[in-house]
């Protein structure tokens, strides 16, 4: 255990040691504080909230008079409207782009920047070592071939890790400054069996975060598992990218047409539909999405532990 320790500490070093590193890491907070300076200069307060709302749970009642609606968007539908006349009855103000837990459910989109940068790390963790001939040097260590692939895979997943904790506290500390924390009490409206239930909006944050982390497990994965097999940093970078802003535009199209397109990667990395959205193919649900995304997540993990064991990486 105290090699497998030294190796993460050493594959952490080598990416902290780059100055690529840092330059994502600025790229990150630039990206999350010029969002917020973006939207204080460019949101336009609501003057009424309550008829805006009323006439938004009006069209909803218009929509739902058609008969031929999906049953999927006519759930989704009647539970916005359920959610509507909670907040007309109570009170309670939707959240604004503009506000403290507002701009921190909004930053969730910069995950995506996330990804990328990790993509790039995840592409050359096993590539470059062979691009920069330290292969050889790296097997020379006590420690077995598996011991320094999880290594790797591991110093992967805590960059991620790393990155999105800096994008929360940025967001936080640019959304506080900007915006003030008058709203920090206000709850989210959860809509469980039929009811609206008041909850934490931390909780809230946090799972729409953790939820938006799917797509970025599964493609750092991925690149990591082109990166070892090829063996070649750019091409883990292009597949990888390539899947992250084609690869759901493409299963959107497929899922027009045919539900075999639900077993996709892309139809699935997407959590964040069974909150407050539709799931992309109907009949599609939580469970399902985790299980296709596990069989994935299994599969990329050991074509890249097979191909590390058996093939003469020292050559």
């Amino acid at each position: 255990m105290s090699n497998l320790f030294s190796l993460i500490q050493n594959e952490n070093m080598k990416i902290y040691r780059r100055f690529g590193t840092w330059v994502m890491i600025g790229l990150l907070v630039l990206a999350s504080v010029t969002g917020a300076i973006i939207i204080k200069a460019t949101h336009k307060e609501t003057n009424d909230w309550k008829a805006e709302v009323a006439a938004d749970s009006n069209n909803i009642r218009k929509i739902l008079k058609d008969n031929n609606i999906p049953k999927i968007q006519k759930d989704h539908l009647q539970k916005q409207l359920t959610i509507n006349e909670y907040r007309l009855k109570h009170d309670v103000k939707p959240m604004e782009s503009n506000t403290f837990w507002g701009y921190l459910i909004n930053s969730a989109d910069i995950i995506s920047l996330v990804t990328l940068f990790t993509i790039i790390v995840a592409a050359g963790s096993v590539a470059s070592e062979f691009s920069w001939g330290t292969i050889k040097m790296l097997l020379i260590r006590p420690a077995s071939r598996a011991k320094i692939l999880l290594s790797k895979y591991i110093t992967v997943l805590m960059f991620a890790v790393s990155m999105l904790a800096l994008l929360l506290m940025i967001s936080a500390a640019s959304g506080a400054l900007l915006f003030g924390v008058e709203t920090i009490r206000e709850p989210y409206l959860a809509y469980q069996n039929g009811a609206v239930v008041e909850t934490s909006m931390l909780a809230h944050v946090l799972q729409v975060y953790a939820l938006n982390c799917a797509d970025l497990v599964m493609l750092a994965t991925f690149a990591f598992m082109i990166s070892t097999v090829f063996r070649n940093q750019s091409l883990a970078i292009g597949l990888a990218t390539f899947s992250l802003f084609i690869g759901p535009q493409i299963t959107y199209f497929l899922s027009l047409k045919f539900d075999w397109a639900k077993y996709i990667l892309f139809a699935n990395t997407d959590l964040a539909q069974y909150i407050d959205g539709m799931p992309l193919v109907k009949g599609m649900t939580m469970p399902f999405s985790l299980a296709v995304l596990l069989v994935y997540f299994v599969a990329f993990n050991a074509v890249t532990w097979w191909t590390f064991q058996k093939r003469d990486v020292a050559a």
